[in-house]
């Protein structure tokens, strides 16, 4: 099922204080990016982010966003804005710690 475009833009509105919030198209879903940094999705009309240590603590349950995806943390509220804004920037966190961990460039 596609996710309704209009999720997505409820959802970037929301986080525009974050940073620069774009969201691309695929196959029906949206992929979302944080100043650059892919860190989740809207998949099948809900919101996801990628599972790092840095987001664990606020008790998300876990959902793979497709067949065969590696499981995704469900955010859950999409109305508390100021926590989904610290979801989405202890995700960024996290993955850009991964990130430098491996070898890639510091943001």
């Amino acid at each position: 099922m596609a996710t309704d475009k209009s999720l997505i833009e409820y959802v970037a509105d929301s986080l525009k204080a974050c940073g620069d919030i774009n969201y691309r198209p695929m196959m029906g879903e949206y992929l979302v990016y944080l100043d650059g940094v892919y860190f989740g999705g809207a998949f099948e009309n809900s919101f996801c982010v990628k599972k790092v240590p840095e987001n664990a603590k606020f008790g998300l349950p876990e959902r793979a966003p497709y067949d065969g995806a590696k499981p995704m943390y469900l955010v859950d509220d999409l109305d508390d804005a100021p926590r989904l804004k610290e979801i989405a920037e202890a995700t960024v966190s996290g993955l850009l710690k991964k990130t430098n961990k491996k070898g890639g460039l510091k943001k």
